[in-house]
Protein backbone atom coordinates (compact mmCIF):
# COMPACT_ATOMS: atom_id res chain seq x y z
CA UNK A 1 0.00 0.00 0.00
CA UNK A 2 1.59 3.43 -1.25
CA UNK A 3 -0.07 5.47 1.78
CA UNK A 4 2.88 7.33 4.30
CA UNK A 5 1.67 8.28 7.46
CA UNK A 6 4.83 10.12 9.12
CA UNK A 7 4.15 13.51 10.54
CA UNK A 8 5.46 16.38 8.65
CA UNK A 9 8.44 16.79 10.36
CA UNK A 10 9.52 13.21 10.26
CA UNK A 11 8.34 12.97 6.26
CA UNK A 12 11.16 11.49 4.15
CA UNK A 13 13.73 12.84 1.72
CA UNK A 14 12.23 13.79 -1.70
CA UNK A 15 12.24 10.47 -3.86
CA UNK A 16 11.06 10.42 -7.88
CA UNK A 17 7.83 9.32 -7.80
CA UNK A 18 6.55 10.61 -11.63
CA UNK A 19 8.54 9.58 -14.56
CA UNK A 20 9.32 11.98 -17.47
CA UNK A 21 6.25 10.50 -20.16
CA UNK A 22 3.60 11.44 -17.04
CA UNK A 23 4.79 14.57 -16.57
CA UNK A 24 4.95 15.57 -20.09
CA UNK A 25 1.97 14.43 -21.03
CA UNK A 26 0.33 16.02 -18.36
CA UNK A 27 1.47 19.35 -19.07
CA UNK A 28 0.82 18.89 -22.82
CA UNK A 29 -2.66 17.75 -22.17
CA UNK A 30 -2.75 21.03 -20.50
CA UNK A 31 -2.01 23.34 -22.48
CA UNK A 32 -3.82 21.56 -25.51
CA UNK A 33 -7.33 21.68 -23.97
CA UNK A 34 -5.84 25.37 -22.87
CA UNK A 35 -5.23 26.28 -26.45
CA UNK A 36 -8.57 24.51 -27.83
CA UNK A 37 -10.65 26.07 -25.26
CA UNK A 38 -9.52 29.24 -26.10
CA UNK A 39 -9.39 29.17 -29.80
CA UNK A 40 -12.77 27.39 -30.35
CA UNK A 41 -15.51 30.38 -31.11
CA UNK A 42 -12.62 32.21 -33.70
CA UNK A 43 -12.76 30.83 -37.22
CA UNK A 44 -9.57 32.50 -38.01
CA UNK A 45 -8.17 30.67 -35.12
CA UNK A 46 -9.47 27.19 -36.71
CA UNK A 47 -6.49 25.12 -37.50
CA UNK A 48 -5.23 26.20 -33.90
CA UNK A 49 -8.79 24.50 -32.62
CA UNK A 50 -8.40 21.60 -34.71
CA UNK A 51 -4.89 20.69 -34.22
CA UNK A 52 -5.19 20.80 -30.11
CA UNK A 53 -8.28 18.73 -30.20
CA UNK A 54 -6.36 16.00 -32.23
CA UNK A 55 -3.04 16.57 -29.79
CA UNK A 56 -5.72 16.12 -27.17
CA UNK A 57 -7.03 12.73 -28.68
CA UNK A 58 -2.80 11.42 -29.29
CA UNK A 59 -2.22 11.92 -25.81
CA UNK A 60 -5.21 10.10 -24.30
CA UNK A 61 -3.98 7.17 -26.72
CA UNK A 62 -0.39 7.47 -24.97
CA UNK A 63 -1.86 7.65 -21.43
CA UNK A 64 -3.57 4.79 -21.73
CA UNK A 65 -0.59 2.36 -23.07
CA UNK A 66 1.62 4.15 -20.49
CA UNK A 67 -1.13 3.03 -17.85
CA UNK A 68 -0.61 -0.14 -18.95
CA UNK A 69 2.98 -0.80 -19.38
CA UNK A 70 4.49 2.31 -17.53
CA UNK A 71 6.32 2.88 -14.36
CA UNK A 72 4.93 2.28 -10.70
CA UNK A 73 2.96 5.18 -10.25
CA UNK A 74 1.77 5.91 -13.74
CA UNK A 75 0.03 2.49 -14.00
CA UNK A 76 -3.59 2.41 -13.66
CA UNK A 77 -3.51 -0.71 -11.42
CA UNK A 78 -1.04 1.74 -8.51
CA UNK A 79 -4.02 4.69 -8.33
CA UNK A 80 -7.90 3.28 -9.91
CA UNK A 81 -9.49 2.17 -6.91
CA UNK A 82 -13.26 2.28 -6.19
CA UNK A 83 -15.77 5.10 -5.55
CA UNK A 84 -16.31 3.91 -1.79
CA UNK A 85 -12.02 3.86 -1.29
CA UNK A 86 -12.51 7.42 -3.03
CA UNK A 87 -15.23 8.35 -0.67
CA UNK A 88 -12.96 7.17 2.60
CA UNK A 89 -10.12 9.33 1.22
CA UNK A 90 -12.18 12.28 1.48
CA UNK A 91 -13.77 11.58 4.44
CA UNK A 92 -10.49 10.69 6.23
CA UNK A 93 -9.49 14.56 5.16
CA UNK A 94 -11.60 15.67 7.83
CA UNK A 95 -10.22 13.49 10.21
CA UNK A 96 -6.75 13.90 12.47
CA UNK A 97 -4.84 11.19 10.29
CA UNK A 98 -5.85 12.18 6.54
CA UNK A 99 -4.61 9.58 4.25
CA UNK A 100 -1.23 10.51 2.26
CA UNK A 101 -0.46 8.52 -0.94
CA UNK A 102 2.85 8.57 -2.51
CA UNK A 103 0.89 8.46 -6.18
CA UNK A 104 -2.73 10.03 -6.73
CA UNK A 105 -5.01 9.05 -4.37
CA UNK A 106 -8.28 7.67 -5.02
CA UNK A 107 -9.85 10.54 -5.72
CA UNK A 108 -7.42 11.79 -7.87
CA UNK A 109 -7.54 8.78 -9.76
CA UNK A 110 -11.01 8.65 -10.23
CA UNK A 111 -10.28 12.88 -11.63
CA UNK A 112 -7.84 11.26 -13.84
CA UNK A 113 -10.24 8.63 -15.56
CA UNK A 114 -12.84 11.33 -16.18
CA UNK A 115 -10.51 13.73 -17.62
CA UNK A 116 -9.14 10.59 -20.10
CA UNK A 117 -12.57 9.71 -20.84
CA UNK A 118 -14.39 13.46 -21.41
CA UNK A 119 -11.25 14.71 -23.37
CA UNK A 120 -11.42 11.52 -25.69
CA UNK A 121 -15.22 12.32 -26.43
CA UNK A 122 -14.77 15.74 -26.62
CA UNK A 123 -11.80 15.12 -29.34
CA UNK A 124 -14.40 12.47 -30.97
CA UNK A 125 -17.18 14.65 -31.61
CA UNK A 126 -15.10 17.36 -32.58
CA UNK A 127 -13.95 15.52 -35.41
CA UNK A 128 -17.38 14.22 -36.35
CA UNK A 129 -19.10 18.06 -35.82
CA UNK A 130 -16.08 19.08 -38.34
CA UNK A 131 -16.46 16.05 -40.49
CA UNK A 132 -20.07 17.02 -40.92
CA UNK A 133 -20.80 13.55 -40.24
CA UNK A 134 -24.00 14.47 -38.01
CA UNK A 135 -26.45 17.59 -37.57
CA UNK A 136 -26.01 20.90 -35.50
CA UNK A 137 -26.98 18.35 -32.26
CA UNK A 138 -23.45 17.25 -32.17
CA UNK A 139 -21.65 20.09 -32.23
CA UNK A 140 -24.52 20.94 -28.78
CA UNK A 141 -22.73 17.21 -27.23
CA UNK A 142 -19.44 18.65 -28.64
CA UNK A 143 -19.64 21.83 -26.34
CA UNK A 144 -21.39 20.28 -23.49
CA UNK A 145 -18.30 18.01 -23.20
CA UNK A 146 -15.87 20.26 -23.23
CA UNK A 147 -17.76 22.55 -20.63
CA UNK A 148 -17.57 19.56 -18.72
CA UNK A 149 -14.11 18.86 -19.10
CA UNK A 150 -13.68 22.59 -18.24
CA UNK A 151 -15.11 21.76 -14.72
CA UNK A 152 -13.64 18.88 -14.06
CA UNK A 153 -9.87 20.75 -15.11
CA UNK A 154 -11.21 23.49 -12.01
CA UNK A 155 -12.08 21.02 -9.64
CA UNK A 156 -8.54 19.04 -10.37
CA UNK A 157 -7.23 22.38 -9.45
CA UNK A 158 -8.77 23.15 -6.58
CA UNK A 159 -8.07 19.79 -4.98
CA UNK A 160 -4.71 20.53 -5.85
CA UNK A 161 -4.56 23.13 -4.23
CA UNK A 162 -6.12 21.41 -1.26
CA UNK A 163 -3.77 18.67 -0.47
CA UNK A 164 -1.38 20.49 -1.22
CA UNK A 165 -1.37 22.71 2.09
CA UNK A 166 -3.18 20.08 3.41
CA UNK A 167 0.21 17.64 3.09
CA UNK A 168 2.36 20.43 3.22
CA UNK A 169 4.00 19.47 0.12
CA UNK A 170 4.04 21.44 -2.90
CA UNK A 171 2.18 18.74 -6.02
CA UNK A 172 2.60 21.30 -9.25
CA UNK A 173 6.08 21.53 -8.47
CA UNK A 174 6.27 17.37 -8.20
CA UNK A 175 4.59 17.16 -11.64
CA UNK A 176 7.49 19.13 -12.51
CA UNK A 177 10.57 17.91 -11.44
CA UNK A 178 9.14 14.31 -10.41
CA UNK A 179 10.10 14.13 -6.82
CA UNK A 180 7.93 13.92 -3.76
CA UNK A 181 8.90 13.33 0.10
CA UNK A 182 8.45 9.59 -0.07
CA UNK A 183 10.93 6.15 1.26
CA UNK A 184 13.13 5.10 -1.46
CA UNK A 185 11.16 1.94 -1.33
CA UNK A 186 8.28 3.93 -2.51
CA UNK A 187 9.84 5.91 -5.65
CA UNK A 188 10.82 4.46 -9.26
CA UNK A 189 14.53 3.98 -10.47
CA UNK A 190 14.17 5.28 -13.79
CA UNK A 191 12.78 8.71 -15.18
CA UNK A 192 12.62 7.19 -18.60
CA UNK A 193 13.44 10.41 -20.49
CA UNK A 194 13.41 8.61 -24.04
CA UNK A 195 10.31 8.12 -24.12
CA UNK A 196 9.31 11.57 -22.91
CA UNK A 197 11.64 12.74 -25.60
CA UNK A 198 9.60 10.66 -28.46
CA UNK A 199 6.33 12.24 -26.85
CA UNK A 200 7.23 15.18 -27.15
CA UNK A 201 9.13 15.06 -30.38
CA UNK A 202 6.01 13.41 -31.92
CA UNK A 203 3.87 16.54 -31.15
CA UNK A 204 6.25 18.73 -31.93
CA UNK A 205 6.08 16.94 -35.19
CA UNK A 206 2.61 16.78 -35.44
CA UNK A 207 2.13 20.81 -35.07
CA UNK A 208 4.88 21.45 -37.49
CA UNK A 209 3.16 18.98 -39.81
CA UNK A 210 -0.40 20.52 -39.41
CA UNK A 211 1.36 24.13 -39.71
CA UNK A 212 2.81 23.34 -43.17
CA UNK A 213 0.14 22.22 -44.45
CA UNK A 214 -2.47 24.92 -43.21
CA UNK A 215 -4.43 26.28 -45.65
CA UNK A 216 -4.38 30.04 -47.52
CA UNK A 217 -5.84 32.80 -45.82
CA UNK A 218 -8.53 32.38 -48.97
CA UNK A 219 -9.11 28.60 -48.84
CA UNK A 220 -9.64 29.32 -44.45
CA UNK A 221 -12.47 31.95 -45.81
CA UNK A 222 -14.09 29.91 -48.16
CA UNK A 223 -13.88 26.83 -45.34
CA UNK A 224 -15.44 29.75 -43.45
CA UNK A 225 -18.30 30.35 -45.09
CA UNK A 226 -18.63 27.17 -45.88
CA UNK A 227 -19.37 26.32 -41.96
CA UNK A 228 -21.27 29.42 -41.90
CA UNK A 229 -23.53 28.55 -44.40
CA UNK A 230 -24.14 25.08 -43.28
CA UNK A 231 -25.17 26.24 -39.19
CA UNK A 232 -27.28 28.48 -41.35
CA UNK A 233 -29.12 26.21 -43.60
CA UNK A 234 -29.72 23.87 -40.67
CA UNK A 235 -31.14 26.54 -38.41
Amino acid sequence: MNTLSASPAERPRRTLVWDAPVRVFHWLLAASFAVAWLSAESERWQLVHITAGYTMAGLVAFRIVWGLIGTRHARFTDFVRGPLTAVEYLASLFGREPQHHTGHNPAGGLAILALLGLAALTALTGWINYADMAGHWMEEVHEFLAGTMLAVVVLHIVAVIASSLLHRENLVAAMIHGRKPAPPAEGIRSPWRSVAVVLLAGVLGFWWLQWESAPSAEQSAAIARQHHDRDHDED
